[in-house]
């Protein structure tokens, strides 16, 4: 999946998750378990800020456990703190096109999971909802370290979202690529996304939707004639 934006290119990681990097000023906020960020991230400006960050929070479309609320992403201001708290200096006029590139990528990830979602099929027809998230940028999913042994970039960041549904929970791998510009100055961005390999059913369906793929590679559909012409 390729997502064509014309701005600044978010942090090689996602900073509003915790890291273990030593370098990095130590983070004593407690943390909330659902997503391993702060429990309380401040929304106070920088001493020496320059520009006025939005404060506003925006709701995602991602339903959360109970089913009557959806997750939240961060305002640019807790955006710009989280990045100044891990020693990222980042430009403050950048912030805001950050954070929509932020909430944009991961609005796609959740549509790819509803995809494998509706390949899985449910009985109880319970429509899936984020249990959970964990930022993992340091560790590397078994594809990507496989597809970089060939000479693949590795991504960006990962994440590990875990997905409820009719009772049970499934894990969710999602890496986060930069591609190459397809235009000078337009970053894209591609994600993939797959079930972990965490039961059969999962691993059955990944196989599925990989033959899927190849058949239609070996024996793509002709395009329909018109009738007409």
């Amino acid at each position: 999946m390729h997502q064509p934006e014309t701005k600044p290119t978010p942090p090689p990681t996602c900073p509003m998750h915790n890291s273990n990097d030593n370098n990095n000023a130590p983070v004593t906020d407690k943390l909330n378990e659902l997503n391993m960020m702060p429990s309380q991230i401040s929304q106070n400006p920088q001493q020496d800020q320059q520009i006025d960050l939005p404060t506003e929070r925006v709701i995602s479309s991602i339903p959360r456990e109970d089913k009557s609320s959806k997750w939240e992403y961060p305002s640019p201001q807790q955006f710009y703190n989280a990045l100044r708290r891990k020693g990222w200096e980042t430009p403050e006029e950048e912030i805001e096109t950050m954070v929509d590139i932020h909430n944009f990528l991961n609005e796609e990830a959740w549509l790819e999971v509803l995809k494998w979602e509706e390949m899985r099929g449910c009985p109880c027809k319970e429509d899936p909802y984020l249990v959970r998230l964990q930022g993992r940028p340091r560790d590397l999913s078994p594809k990507a370290w496989w597809h970089s042994l060939w000479g693949s970039p590795v991504p960006f960041d990962r994440h590990d979202w875990y997905v409820g549904r009719c009772g049970e929970q499934r894990r969710y791998v999602i890496d986060y690529y930069e591609a190459p510009e397809e235009a000078p100055g337009v970053p894209v961005f591609f994600l993939d996304v797959r079930p972990a390999l965490d039961d059969p059913k999962s691993a059955f369906c990944r196989m599925k939707a990989a033959a899927s793929e190849k058949w239609q590679q070996w024996f793509p559909s002709e395009p329909s004639k018109d009738s007409s012409a």
